[in-house]
């Protein structure tokens, strides 16, 4: 019997495979068009004509916040309970991640961002409430996030379910309410598990800095450990790593480009990918966007995504261009692991 070629991506030995053979994530962020795309008012020719470009660059998998801050999509209560949620969201989401499988790209959708607790403010002190209201986040993990595994699980161009971009934020800052790591990772392990529970697709946090990512900084708010003892369930698990950088971090916690992920602080026990990260600092990494991509393979993670906000051309920090040669010369270099 012939064995059926699947799409979905596994992790085996450390690595991402797609029917055993490796996966490189060569990947962007794309993360969206005019923010809260997806609440009934999705531009579908937009994503279509960047879809076909990031492909033809053999861009093989990018980032896209499904949900920017909360407004028109999920709406909640005062106690962080959940009122409504869009039907356009849907919608939407059938149309970008049927264009997934159109291209066969493969996409990470990001569900929350520090932004939900922030603004308006309203909004966001009931996202706050969510995470301190634990009935509340066990309500979301139902009936939200168990809501996209039982519509998506079969699209294997979902690479990835990011829970939340830069939770570090809603830990740190006043304006986010300053929310206690055991109130977010408890919320995360609880997403984590329904995922796990209902389907194969994999799950990582989108976290900020490595220092809350790793046992030689503040702890690793993400581990294995701390998540199945905040939750009980064994399924409270994050299957690998996508810690962010940009280059204000470096006088703390070094550079990560050109060392593995072991010597950049993470644990090792699972594959890492530089999750969001400049696309136009030559000057002040010393290297190339090109050079960065082969000394990320070379060092032994599983991938990079850049930072690719597509909004107008006033903001002169997001550079296709510089993108385009990098993505294009990985594929040179690795095509076997760029489309396994």
């Amino acid at each position: 019997m012939m064995q059926k070629i699947s799409a979905r991506v596994k992790i085996e030995n450390g690595k991402f495979t797609v029917n055993g053979t490796e996966l490189w994530i060569n990947g962007a962020n794309t993360p969206w068009q005019t923010w809260n795309d997806f609440a009934g008012k999705m531009d579908e020719e937009f994503w279509d004509h960047e879809f076909a470009r990031l492909t033809g660059d053999h861009i093989n998998c990018t980032r896209i916040w499904i949900n920017c801050n909360g407004e028109d999509i999920v709406q909640l209560n005062s106690n962080g309970e959940i009122i409504s949620i869009n039907k356009g969201h849907w919608e939407d989401l059938d149309k970008l991640f049927a264009l997934a499988k159109k291209y066969r790209l493969y996409l990470m959708p990001t569900l929350l961002s520090f932004d939900h607790f922030k603004e308006p403010k309203q909004s966001g002190e009931h996202w706050q409430a969510l995470l301190s209201n634990k009935a509340a986040a066990d309500a979301y993990a139902e009936e939200y996030v168990k809501e996209f595994c039982k519509r998506y699980k079969d699209n294997e161009y979902i690479f990835s379910i990011d829970i939340m971009n830069e939770p570090d934020w809603v830990y740190e800052n006043e304006e986010c309410g300053k929310i206690s790591w055991d109130k977010l990772s408890y919320f995360f392990g609880k997403c984590a598990a329904v995922i796990h529970e209902n389907s194969d697709i994999l799950v990582t946090v989108g976290m900020g800095i490595v220092k809350y990512n790793s046992d030689q900084y503040e702890g690793n708010k993400i581990s294995d450990d701390y998540l199945t003892r905040l939750t009980g369930n064994e399924k409270s698990y994050i299957d690998f790593y996508s810690t962010h950088y940009y280059n204000w971090q470096k006088e703390w916690f070094g550079f990560p480009c050109d060392k593995s992920p072991a010597e950049f602080g993470l644990d090792g026990t699972k594959p890492c990918v530089i999750g969001e990260t400049h696309n136009d600092d030559e000057q002040e990494c010393g290297m190339s966007l090109t050079e960065k991509y082969k000394s990320v393979y070379e060092n032994g993670w599983n991938g990079i995504m850049v930072w690719m906000q597509t909004v107008n051309e006033d903001y002169v920090w997001y550079r296709y261009d510089l993108t385009q040669p990098a993505v294009n010369a990985m594929n040179e270099y690795i095509s076997d692991k760029i489309y396994p």
